[in-house]
C-alpha cells in the first residue's frame, strides 16, 4: 500500500486535533511518504516558523533511518561523530529528537509523521494519535 494524500489529511487533522485536546502549543504536523516527499503539512495558527522544518526534519530523519526519531536520537547519544557526519550527508535535514514516528501498513514502512510544537514526548503521542486515525501502523 501506498501513503495516499486521504490517509496524510487524515493524519494530520488527527494529531492536531490531538494537541488541541491535550492543550499544547500550537503544533506542525508534516506527513511524508517512504520516499521521503512531502504529502501533507499544517501549521496550527500561533506555531513558530520553525516548526515546519522541524516537523519534516524529524520526519526526514526517520524515513532515511528506517526508525523513529527517538530510537535515532537514542542511538547516536553513544556515537557523536555519527551525528555530525548523518547532519553532514542529510544536508542538515535530520532532526533526531522525538516526534518522527514510522508509518506502516503490514510491517513495512510507507511513510513517516513528524510533529513539532510540544515537547518531544507531547509531539510523538499526537502523531501517534495521527497514524492510529487513519487505520495504519506505528513503529516508535
Amino acid at each position: 500500500m501506498k501513503l495516499t494524500l486521504e490517509k496524510a489529511s487524515i493524519i494530520v487533522d488527527r494529531a492536531l486535533a490531538k494537541a488541541v485536546e491535550m492543550k499544547i502549543r500550537p503544533l506542525c504536523v508534516a506527513v511524508l511518504d517512504d520516499g521521503g516527499h512531502l504529502v501533507a503539512l499544517k501549521r496550527a495558527d500561533g506555531a513558530s516558523i520553525l516548526r515546519p522544518t522541524i516537523a519534516m526534519g524529524k520526519a526526514w530523519g526517520a524515513i532515511g533511518m528506517g526508525e523513529s526519531s527517538r530510537h535515532l536520537a537514542l542511538r547516536l547519544k553513544d556515537v557523536p561523530a555519527f551525528l555530525g557526519a548523518l547532519s553532514d550527508m542529510s544536508g542538515g535535514k535530520v532532526v533526531p529528537v522525538a516526534g518522527g514516528v514510522l508509518i506502516m501498513d503490514k510491517g513495512i514502512i510507507i511513510g513517516a509523521v513528524g510533529a513539532s510544537g510540544a515537547t518531544s514526548e507531547e509531539d510523538e503521542t499526537c502523531a501517534i494519535a495521527g497514524i492510529q486515525a487513519a487505520g495504519l501502523e506505528f513503529k516508535v
